[in-house]
């Protein structure tokens, strides 16, 4: 298949040419050894040469014709190299010295042209590719031009990602600006010899939703970033365009809360985002590029394709009309006005015959104002939530369609693409959540979905035929700097983590953003936040009520103080790391690693604590008393970092920017209660309650983690995922793995714990045959039902559960455990006793 755009809606061409039909893009060619040397050296080496030194600066050469985001990604170099090395850098069209820095898109500037024509740099891989390019250093690529080095994309965006490349290579950070990740300095810039080529990239397109900004990214741009504006514009969007630039992203879909002005509400922000080569697109409720909450000016009944079919096709054809002319990522289909289901059709079948008709009909507003062949038109379909339902009875979705899998809400994909499906010209995608607002509870606040099960879920999705699309929900953005950063960087390279750990990919982004020093230890402290805040998000301090219990939450008092103990440490050994860091990445180091894990640690002790304080204040008011006084500490800890973020950070530069969660009384139904704390005469010294947290472990653990295993046949550890040092993972059918438990006392029974992760196939359950020494084994099973009690309490604790097998007696026991579907994540098992809920009745 060839998508291929004419002049008059832009300069852009490609060709998607993976196999005889996909439409979707390989993995990257594996490099060299030599392509993957660093591109500058701290000495200098055989065939390199001094770029930039004390009174020596290159030109950085542009062709004043090539596409405009060539030109801001050179004068961002120029500012880079300013900030590294302290030397000014002129952008120019011509070079005026002996060294000069040449950038430029083939076919698009006549100089890099030229130096192809004189074979001064091989580009025959590089021609006709997609957002690929080369670096090299070339001798005499110019008459008066003794070295340079040269950046050549194979289109406009090519180019800039080869530009940002040299950035990044010289230290840095694409998070410079937005988390002041601060390059340390290098008097000089030593290229060294050779040619290194990059692309085409893994996933097609590749980009983030800005969503949910009402508490953090809209404040901020209004009242802090561009108060001038008041409103996330033209101004704020340029430096999300060039963040993404700089992650190798090329997509966005743009913020489309009530609070925001719709993106295209203002002609400014379409132009922008087409001048630095960024595709626009939009949500799955926003159909072709409308936000609905802000642009639909009827009333909302009239939002009903079955009722009012020319009133919903002008508005659509409205947008086709404007943006036809720009890059864009068209999303068909239709849902409510804001995240809702389609209004009309009651029956299934009549759902599915008028979303046929929709996304037909939307197919000829696009023939008629973007392109007379509708397949040369980027689309996407997206079945999120009840859409999936529709799809699935029967939806036509055309073949040159890319259908985008979403995920749950929390970072479970719900349905990989078949051989079929994947297939098809126009593909498959995922779009993900590293933040989300909605049913059961929220998680917007910190950025807690572990790198190790995003890389989990899309290396699944791409092996499965995923590599169209790849859009992740990034909230405000801060404080989703890591996620995002692993999701663009696998979506640009498949296998750059494939087969890594969590803790190696940490490591390696902790070394690009601090330094070799900090790396180690900064991801020790990232890797033990992720697995502490999976068991439980910071947002999800809320347990459902049992009876009148007064301990709320599904902890025992001794796993409390074992999940506090942890925090705790791992406070105590981030602040004594933020000692060693300099000061000119202390702000970095706060916005990036001490802040989210100590406030994570206190949201933590709080709950916990003020649990303590109501479950015991009747009996042991001493204790209790105390552990209020640790509840309150927790919130003032909270209050001051978050204040510490706001007003001091960068000089107040983020300054509205990181609330409280919940930061007020907004969808309440969707965000955990704030916690009651005890008032200042009803608490004592903290010092007691924290010295039981403190204490020593219990000697017999009830928890036998499934990577500690006896046997094992066809099941793979995760490691990151889960709670020990990962999950197990059987990917076929019959793979077997085998435990030994020690049983301490009679009356228990085990219970398995799993990942709510989604088999493959449509609508398989999670299924798993327990045989306990050797007896005929028990099935055990869990429907996976989005939007049922059982999966939201399984994303929740991101663990389903269930009891299995006899009551064992006291002594030793083999449990044999066999998958029975196709992906499935053993966590544990655990030893239980049928619970006893306590009541109140006779008080």
């Amino acid at each position: 298949m060839q998508w291929v755009r004419s002049a008059t809606v832009g300069f852009w061409a490609f060709a998607l040419c993976l196999g005889a039909a996909t439409g979707v893009l390989a993995a990257q060619p594996t490099r060299t050894a030599a392509e993957a040397e660093p591109i500058f050296s701290d000495t200098l080496v055989r065939g390199g040469f001094v770029l930039v030194e004390a009174g020596k600066a290159p030109t950085i050469v542009v062709d004043p014709a090539d596409a405009a985001v060539v030109r801001h990604a050179a004068d961002d170099l120029a500012d880079d190299i300013k900030t590294v090395t302290g030397q000014a850098v002129v952008v120019g069209a011509a070079p005026a010295g002996k060294t000069a820095i040449l950038v430029g898109a083939l076919g698009h500037s006549k100089l890099i042209d030229q130096l192809v024509a004189a074979r001064k740099v091989d580009v025959s891989r590089l021609s006709g590719a997609w957002e690929s390019f080369v670096i090299a250093s070339v001798d005499r690529p110019l008459p008066g031009v003794d070295k340079a080095l040269v950046v050549i994309g194979s289109d406009r965006r090519g180019a800039a990602f080869g530009i940002y490349e040299v950035a990044q290579a010289m230290g840095v950070s694409p998070w410079a600006w937005w988390a002041d990740v601060t390059p340390r300095h290098r008097d000089k810039l030593i290229v060294r010899a050779g040619v290194r080529r990059f692309g085409p990239p893994s996933v097609r397109y590749r980009g983030v939703f800005v969503n949910d900004e009402d508490w953090g990214l809209y404040p901020w741009a209004a009242k802090t970033f561009d108060p001038e504006r008041g409103d996330i514009g033209p101004k704020t969007y340029r430096r999300i365009f060039t963040l993404l630039l700089r992650l190798k992203a090329n997509t966005l879909w743009p913020a489309m809360h009530h609070t925001t002005a719709p993106f295209n509400s203002d002609p400014a922000n379409a132009k922008l985002a087409e001048e630095y080569g960024i595709v626009m697109g939009s949500s799955h409720a926003e159909a072709m590029l409308r936000n609905n909450v802000g642009e639909w000016k009827d009333a909302p009944d009239k939002f009903n394709y079955a009722t009012n079919p020319d009133g919903v096709k002008a508005y659509w054809e409205e947008r086709a009309k404007t943006n036809g002319a720009y890059e864009s990522l068209w999303t068909v289909g239709m849902r409510g006005i804001h995240d809702s289901g389609m209004v009309g059709p009651k029956t299934l079948q009549e759902k599915v015959d008028l979303l046929d008709k929709i996304i037909a009909d939307q197919r000829a507003i696009l023939a008629k104002d973007v392109s007379a062949d509708v397949t040369k038109v980027p689309q996407i379909f997206v079945p999120y939530k009840e859409v999936l339902e529709i799809y699935r009875a029967g939806v036509k979705v055309p073949d040159d369609v890319t259908i985008v899998w979403p995920d749950d809400n929390f970072g479970y994909i719900r349905q990989f693409a078949s051989a079929e499906e994947a297939n098809r010209k126009g593909g498959a995608g995922v779009y993900y959540h590293l933040s989300y607002l909605g049913y059961p509870l929220s998680y917007l606040w910190l950025g807690t979905t572990p790198p190790a099960l995003v890389q989990e879920e899309m290396i699944h999705a791409w092996d499965k035929g995923a590599r169209n699309v790849w859009v992740a929900n990034v909230g405000d953005i801060k404080p989703a700097e890591i996620g995002a950063s692993h999701f663009l960087e696998m979506a640009w390279d498949i296998d750059r983590w494939r087969g890594k750990s969590q803790r190696q990919f940490l490591e390696d982004w902790s070394r690009r953003a601090f330094g070799p020093t900090l790396a180690g230890k900064t991801a020790e402290l990232m890797d033990s936040y992720y697995r502490l805040n999976f068991e439980r998000r910071p947002e999800h301090m809320e347990w459902q009520p049992k009876a009148e219990s007064r301990h709320l939450s599904s902890y025992t008092p001794d796993e409390v103080n074992d999940r506090l103990r942890a925090f705790r440490k791992l406070v105590d050994a981030t602040k004594a790391a933020s000692a060693q860091v300099p000061p000119d990445l202390a702000d970095a180091w706060f916005e990036l690693v001490e802040f989210p894990i100590r406030v994570s640690a206190a949201a933590n002790v709080r709950f916990f604590a003020a649990e303590r304080y109501n479950e015991l204040i009747d009996d042991d008011q001493v204790m209790a008393r105390s552990a209020g006084a640790a509840a309150v500490d927790a919130q003032t800890e909270i209050t001051t970092l978050t204040d510490r973020f706001n007003t001091k950070i960068a000089g107040g530069k983020w300054r509205w920017l990181m609330p409280e969660e919940p930061a007020d009384s907004q969808w309440r139904i969707y965000r955990a209660r704030p916690v009651p704390l005890p008032g200042g005469g009803l608490i004592s010294d903290p010092g007691k309650f924290l010295a039981v947290v403190d204490g020593n472990a219990p000697a017999n653990s009830p928890v036998i983690e499934a990577e500690a295993f006896a046997a094992n046949t066809g099941w793979r550890l995760v490691e990151g995922v889960g709670r020990g040092r990962g999950v197990m993972i059987a990917d076929a059918p019959g793979a077997t793995l085998t435990l030994n438990l020690e049983v301490a006392s009679a009356g228990r029974s085990i219970q398995v714990g799993v990942l709510p992760i989604f088999p493959d196939g449509q609508g398989q359950e999670i299924a798993l045959d327990v045989s306990v020494d050797g007896a005929a084994p028990q099935r055990v099973s869990w429907p996976r039902n989005v939007g049922s009690p059982a999966w939201a309490q399984g994303v929740l604790d991101n663990l389903l559960k269930a009891t299995t097998g006899p009551v064992l007696s006291p002594g030793r026991h083999t449990v044999t455990i066999v998958a029975r579907a196709g992906r499935v994540g053993l966590d544990q098992l655990r030893l239980v006793t049928p619970e006893v809920i306590p009541t109140h009745e006779n008080h």
